[in-house]
């Protein structure tokens, strides 16, 4: 049994939120990969007892994190961003799928590495009312939306191999 990435010992070099979100982050391509691995095309697009689909999720996860930290760093979202957002339960090919999530969360990652410390209490408003919350508060949502998204993804394939 591999050990979790959390009691792994690695990223020391990084403080210890962005190595929590780091490792979270880590976790969730390792689980995407042990249980996504083998979905055909239709698998990966079915919505079994109307869930969303693992395609859905992997999408989700990805540009919820692009999204999640561009307003950790400050910013607000992009009509791209947003025109990406109103596309996740879009059909399009398995590989595609696969390419933007590890694109994704390797991106996710680098952007979680460059937010520094001394800008965790800073605030920072999320979406058009501008709801209120902290840098550190979106990196900490980050982990813990990915892994909700990721469970989820795990239910759905375990009921299509059902």
């Amino acid at each position: 049994m591999a050990i979790e990435p959390w009691l792994s010992g690695t990223l020391t070099d990084v403080e210890p939120v962005g190595r929590a979100v780091l490792h979270s982050l880590q976790m969730a391509r390792e689980d995407v990969g042990l249980w996504g691995e083998g979905l055909s095309e239709e698998q990966m697009f079915s919505r079994p007892a109307g869930l969303p689909s693992v395609a859905f999720q992997l999408r989700h996860i990805v540009r919820s994190l692009d999204r999640l930290l561009t307003y950790a760093e400050g910013q607000q979202l992009s009509e791209a961003q947003i025109s990406a957002l109103k596309s996740e339960m879009d059909d399009g090919s398995k590989e595609e799928v696969w390419q933007e999530f590890l694109a994704g969360i390797a991106q996710a990652e680098s952007r979680v590495r460059d937010i520094q410390p001394e800008s965790f209490s800073e605030s920072r408003g999320v979406g058009r009312k501008m709801l209120p919350t902290t840098a550190v508060g979106l990196l900490i949502h980050c982990a813990e939306h990915t892994q909700r998204h990721v469970g989820q993804m795990i239910t759905t394939v375990k009921i299509l191999r059902a």
